[in-house]
């Protein structure tokens, strides 16, 4: 069992992301996750990511707030609990227009050749 407590957890550059503050909880060390690592954003109103597009799928989960995803020719406002997978090569946009931070958790594989 690897423990993380959240005051060990650490900050993140996220590519192509906007007044969004990022911490890996798990992930990218010894004893940890194998297959998957697990972030926590913080995205500020006005804020968000992309638009943009990954190889792998991701997990996104809202805890707080609210976030604007957009993807498919869709957008979908996620709440509290709220959660959407965003598909392999799906491109997708995230957009905090609330006034609100946003916290949401993000479950995502590790890119090819990072895996601990």
């Amino acid at each position: 069992m690897l423990v993380r407590h959240f005051s060990g957890a650490r900050p993140y550059d996220a590519p192509n992301h906007r007044d969004v503050a990022a911490l890996r909880l798990q992930g990218f060390e010894a004893g940890g996750p194998t297959n998957q690592w697990v972030g926590l954003s913080r995205i500020e109103p006005g804020g968000g990511a992309g638009p943009d597009a990954t190889p792998f799928e991701k997990v996104y989960v809202v805890l707080e707030g609210a976030i604007t995803v957009i993807a498919g020719g869709r957008e979908e406002v996620l709440g509290p609990l709220d959660s959407c997978t965003i598909a392999p090569g799906e491109t997708r946009e995230i957009v905090n227009r609330s006034g609100q931070p946003c916290r949401m958790l993000v479950i995502m594989p590790y890119p090819p050749g990072t895996a601990p």
